[in-house]
């Protein structure tokens, strides 16, 4: 697996913004971070080498028991997110420590998105496709549907992996070199030329390239 260190961060929008040259560009909006450090692994005791980040701060009153004592030695409350990174270095890091964007990133870098693409539901071979479909006009009964889809007297079933209707969207999508476009330590926010996965408020994994 990668040790590709990142954080966590969260979806705000898309906006556009005007280069030197009068060039508009769409970029999307994230706050990212900061994220806290709840947890040290390392091959020695777990296996493997990472640390566990939280981001997004919740009240401690709702935390059960379990979650409340796997964040009291960091000492600062609860978090709506947890997630592990694989790092080459835990020891570089402790428990408590908030990492924040200034810390992992600067204008310029290229990074990694993930996300939960929005859920479209049960969705036909058309739309999740883009099948053309059939004729719309001289009763030709043919529109949406997708074809032919089985065999003949051999195999005499349908070939695994072939497009159907199904359940489309809401899955975890990579969206790869990113740029970083600018970032505003003073709001935790930074800015990414082009699309990411995900509706707004939706949370985001960002891998900074090595």
């Amino acid at each position: 697996m990668s040790k590709k260190m990142g954080m966590l961060g969260r979806k705000m929008g898309m906006t556009r913004i005007f280069s030197e040259t009068g060039t508009s560009i769409a970029v999307t909006v994230i706050e990212a971070g900061p994220c806290v450090v709840l947890q040290k692994k390392t091959a020695a005791k777990e296996g493997y080498d990472a640390i566990q980040i939280g981001f997004g701060p919740k009240k401690e009153s709702r935390l059960n028991k379990a979650e409340s004592g796997h964040v009291k030695t960091a000492g600062k409350g609860g978090f709506h997110h947890i997630k592990e990174f694989r790092v080459t270095d835990p020891g570089a890091y402790e428990v408590g420590q908030e990492i924040n964007l200034t810390d992992l990133l600067n204008v310029g870098d290229i990074v990694d998105v993930r996300a939960r693409t929005k859920g479209r539901g049960f969705q036909g071979v058309v739309k999740r496709y883009g099948f053309k479909g059939g004729r719309a006009t001289h009763g030709s009964m043919f529109h949406r549907a997708p074809g032919s889809i089985g065999c003949s007297a051999w195999p005499s079933r349908v070939i695994k992996g072939k497009k159907m209707p199904g359940q489309m969207g809401d899955r975890m999508i990579t969206k790869k070199n990113c740029t970083v476009i600018d970032i505003r330590p003073e709001q935790n926010v930074i800015v990414l030329k082009g699309g990411v996965p995900g509706a707004k408020q939706a949370l985001v994994q960002i891998y900074k390239k090595s």
